[in-house]
């Protein structure tokens, strides 16, 4: 009891904003790291401080000399191993509220945006034509966009159907929306290398993985050989999702206050769901 009344007396809080600071940065780290290979990197990097504190405690000279040269030495190597997260890191640091107030200032655009969206994805899943569709969030696509055809076209059902209709010239590759805008498609995206991935899974739904880990969108993704609905958000890919569960991920996106007001709702008033 004396050795607590002790340290409340030497802790200040200067010493608690700082202990607050380093552990919010540490679950972020962890949070950012989830799910990707520098997870296990990460883990390997533990084992070794605890190898070297083992080690100076047993007197293991040699042991500790050749843990100590690996992890000064090896910065670079760590760098290099944990570039996808470090750029995904300073991406998310440099976030802005720009596409937020852009969905806030169009409010009236929302659900017929979502709306238009869910459409076609029934549409194509129905008649089991592939597809692969990103929404960007606040991490820019740019880079992404250049590789494909320019559209800058409103979202429309017929827009994103008549796109993926195979045999067509944009049909292969990712369509990018920003907003209400088809902003382009037949775009390249970059492939996942995780090995965890199913085999049975694609290049689809390994380039919509691919790019959800170096971005923020949402990846959907649609199966030509089953018609199935996939996600993908931060590398890590939901799989046999239905319309509804599709509506609320994209409701969240676009307009958070919209989720209590979903788009099935109004239309089980009609009677219209059926034609999904």
């Amino acid at each position: 009891m004396d050795n607590f009344n002790n340290f409340l007396n030497v802790i200040n809080l200067r010493d608690v904003v700082d202990i607050l600071i380093v552990t919010i940065l540490i679950y972020y780290i962890l949070k950012l790291i989830r799910n990707t290979r520098a997870e296990q990197v990460f883990k390997g990097i533990l084992l070794i401080l605890l190898f070297i504190k083992i080690s100076q405690f047993f007197q293991l000279y040699t042991v500790n000399w050749i843990f100590t040269r690996f992890i000064n030495d090896g910065i670079v190597a760590i760098i290099v191993l944990f570039q996808p997260e470090i750029r995904r890191g300073l991406q998310y640091l440099g976030l802005t509220s720009s596409i937020k107030n852009n969905f806030s200032q169009n409010k009236e655009v929302v659900p017929e945006t979502v709306e238009e969206i869910i459409s076609a994805v029934a549409s194509l899943a129905r008649q089991k034509i592939g597809a692969l569709i990103i929404i960007e969030k606040e991490v820019g696509l740019t880079e992404v966009i250049e590789t494909g055809t320019e559209i800058n076209g409103l979202v429309s059902s017929g827009l994103l159907i008549n796109i993926f209709i195979p045999n067509t010239p944009l049909h292969d590759g990712a369509v990018i929306i920003k907003g209400s805008k088809v902003k382009a498609a037949a775009c390249f995206l970059p492939l996942s290398d995780n090995q965890k991935i199913s085999k049975e899974l694609g290049t689809r739904h390994r380039a919509g993985i691919g790019i959800s880990e170096k971005s923020d969108c949402l990846s959907i993704m649609v199966s030509e050989e089953n018609g199935t609905i996939s996600t993908a958000e931060n590398g890590v890919i939901s799989r046999y999702l239905d319309i509804e569960t599709l509506e609320a991920k994209l409701l969240e996106i676009y307009s958070p206050e919209y989720r209590a007001r979903t788009i099935f709702a109004k239309r089980g008033d009609n009677n219209e769901k059926d034609k999904f």
